[in-house]
């Protein structure tokens, strides 16, 4: 039976497609901005007083998204584009009759910009109304890139593209200047017209505007109701070849140790093929540069995610997402699993991609040769082949399968297909998806169930956000290359949440009124967990200030003890307890702000309390200070304990280029006291250097702190296109 999962799933999905409602897919006949020509002779300072962009066709008709849907944004925004074989220029005039008073804390390249005012684009280089490039920079030049990831619901933030930004402070206005290089893009060869959108964000008066797609139900990634880029060039990526050599000097030290020290050189190079399909080669990867994870507890039985950081990795990563409704706490492929052991860094020796598009069909595919780590490891191939077709107007049907083991286990594989349907346009203008997804995998030392499969319903809309899944995890479904921390279950999970925005009441910008429901079982239906949340109080006021209180009443059965702490073990047993939450969060507005958390209520047949504390300061626009503190207080009928972790980061923007920032995260219960300090200076659009500095203490019987390890790195790295 389950040799003929797959099968039975594909004849569905094919199904599905003949029995599609007739509903409309959007109306023909989309607005359209034409580009201008560039060749020569800009002054790169984001001022916009060349003659030439007088001649350039513009988008001056900003729609306001919200507070009030419809209406004229409250100031204009003027936004040009101009190209050039190699290049795509932007110029954009945000006018404000009090443009000091724009909330721009940011400088740094990568910065997040959220609670800020910001210009963001999105350019949809296929046409296909599925993916996109994403762009955006607040006043101070911080810079901002993204892909449109699950057709926009979300942005994958971790992408790094090629490209540049400088803006200007005048009398009545901010303006800037936007260059990017098409080598960070892959696209159809010989469109003329590509996707685009332009979104606008006034954070003090808590305002969005957007060009197209100008309501509450949509979002800026989704290129689905995005307006036209018209006149493109034929783009000239010459070889498209992108070399990028690194060298990394690493100088580090363990208690009880001699000092080491090593150096490595790298490579990466990149292809574009055509301009539709890019392929990669890395050789002897480093990933010195990557931030630290930032600690987490854990009170529950399974392991945490933790997401992937390392810029090979995220590169083109969007192809792998599958199914509709799975995301961290179930991925078939989770790419870090590749070079990574029990916490150790495996040597990454030679790793190769392939991302692009042929007409509808979307491909990916990932192999990697890890190293030997001392005696525990050998030398393994791991890898993933991902392809989606494109169909009917907004939807996809596909393939995934891994090789390979992290572990060297023989036999090793997973495959599996799924469906997802999506329109933007269902009853007109509302979102809604569906799908159905199924995997199977091998391993040698696996016999029982090794079946996985889904089916998931979602209408994500402003008003109204509705979803409804179910998940069947076999007990053996175990891939090598994937996340799934609980196996042996059936998963029902139902959420419905109504949040209107009050006319009448003026004080109030959105109410959410959220509820969520979901039971797990085992394959045999006997319960193992269950959880009803609801949200009787949850509201946004007009200063972006939002305050809520919940009710959460659950459950959890355990088949044999568990050890929540150490020397805390809870006994086999069915348990049952209500928890409740008051959340408070002032607007990111504010040079001063943050977010405070309690939980509190029963646990396990004693009482909980959970507190949660994040803080943001701002002094000066190149400097933030960012707290967090979160306290586990438990009295159970087993044993006692609390749980400490605090962590606290220094970032110092001395320019859109040149950024310092010092990490220092601490807990009690591993009794880890550990700093992460670096400087990374982009020195050109294609270089950066970076200096990394990690030094670790540890705590003693005696509570104090005795050192354990540090680490002086310094890599260099360059792209040279071709």
């Amino acid at each position: 039976m389950q040799q003929q999962l797959l099968p039975i799933l594909l004849s569905l999905a094919i199904g599905c497609l003949h029995a599609a409602p007739a509903w409309s897919e959007g109306k023909a006949g989309k607005q359209a901005v034409r580009v201008g020509d560039y060749s020569a002779g800009l002054k790169f300072d984001g001022k916009l007083d060349e003659p030439f962009w007088e001649h350039v066709d513009s988008i001056a008709n900003l729609t306001m998204v919200e507070p009030v849907q419809g209406a004229k944004p409250t100031f204009p925004t003027v936004v040009k584009i101009l190209t050039s074989e190699q290049e795509i220029v932007l110029g954009i005039v945000c006018y404000d009759e009090n443009p000091e008073k724009s909330v721009s804390f940011s400088k740094a390249k990568d910065s997040h910009l959220r609670g800020e005012d910001y210009i963001k684009f999105v350019f949809d280089t296929y046409r296909d109304e599925r993916t996109g490039y994403i762009f955006a920079i607040n006043p101070n030049g911080a810079r901002y890139d993204a892909l449109s990831e699950r057709h926009g619901e979300d942005e994958d933030t971790n992408w790094d593209g090629i490209w540049d930004a400088k803006t200007f402070m005048g009398k009545n206005f901010w303006s800037a200047e936007i260059r990017i290089s098409i080598y960070s893009l892959t696209f159809r060869k010989g469109l003329t017209q590509w996707g685009f959108n332009v979104e606008r964000r006034i954070q003090r008066l808590q305002e969005t505007d957007r060009w197209k797609g100008a309501q509450m139900d949509y979002r800026l990634a989704q290129v689905s109701v995005a307006g036209i880029l018209d006149g493109l060039p034929q783009f000239n990526l010459g070889l498209g070849l992108s070399i990028k050599p690194s060298l990394v000097a690493d100088m580090s030290r363990e208690v009880n140790q001699q000092t080491a020290y090593d150096w490595k050189p790298s490579l990466d190079i990149i292809q574009h093929i055509t301009p539709e399909i890019t392929g990669q080669l890395t050789a002897n990867t480093d990933f010195a540069e990557t931030e630290v994870d930032v600690r987490r507890t854990n009170l529950t039985r399974f392991s945490l995610f933790f997401p992937e950081k390392r810029q090979f990795f995220l590169e083109g990563s969007d192809i792998y997402s599958f199914g509709l409704g799975n995301s961290r706490y179930f991925l078939p492929f989770h790419s870090r699993r590749i070079g990574l052991y029990q916490g150790e860094e495996v040597p990454l020796l030679l790793g190769g991609k392939i991302n692009g598009k042929v007409k509808n069909t979307n491909f990916g595919a990932l192999m990697t040769h890890m190293g030997k780590l001392d005696t525990t490891l050998a030398p393994t191939n791991l890898g993933v082949v991902r392809v989606k077709q494109n169909i009917l107007k907004e939807s996809t049907i596909g393939f995934i399968s891994t090789f390979g083991d992290p572990q060297g286990r023989d036999g090793s594989a997973m495959a599996g297909m799924d469906f997802t349907y999506r329109t933007s346009h269902f009853y007109d203008d509302k979102n809604l998806k569906a799908g159905i997804w199924g995997l199977y995998n091998w391993r040698e030392d696996l016999t029982g169930d090794r079946s996985a499969y889904g089916a998931t319903f979602d209408f994500p809309n402003d008003r109204w956000d509705i979803y409804a899944s179910y998940r069947k995890i076999g007990q053996e479904f175990q891939p090598s290359l994937g996340f799934v921390p609980r196996r042996g279950v059936k998963m029902y999970a139902l959420s419905v949440d109504y949040m209107p925005r009050p006319e009448k009441i003026k004080l109030i910008r959105q109410f959410f009124f959220e509820s969520y429901y979901s039971l797990i079982t085992d394959t045999d239906n006997h319960w193992e967990s269950y959880t009803v949340f609801t949200a009787p109080v949850h509201f946004r006021i007009e200063s972006g200030d939002r305050f809520e209180f919940n009710i959460k009443p659950a459950g959890e059965f355990l088949k044999e003890p568990f050890e929540i702490a150490p020397g805390v073990l809870i006994p086999e047993g069915g348990y049952h307890w209500i928890r409740s939450r008051l959340e408070l969060e002032s607007a990111s507005k504010r040079p001063l702000n943050g977010q405070a958390t309690w939980w509190f209520g029963g646990f396990y047949g004693g009482w909980l309390d959970q507190i949660e504390m994040q803080l943001f300061l701002r002094p000066f626009g190149w400097m933030i200070f960012e707290l967090n503190y979160e306290r586990n207080i438990a009295q159970l009928p087993y044993g006692n304990f609390d749980q400490d972790l605090f962590g606290g980061k220094l970032q110092l923007n001395f320019s859109p280029d040149i950024q310092f920032s010092s990490f220092v995260q601490y807990d009690n219960m591993s009794g880890s006291l550990g700093a992460n300090t670096r400087l990374r200076w982009t020195f050109a659009p294609r270089g950066d250097l970076f200096v990394v500095y990690n030094h670790n203490m540890a705590s003693n019987i005696e509570d104090r702190f005795s050192y354990q390890s540090n680490q002086f790195i310094t890599k260099l790295t360059y792209s040279f296109g071709l």
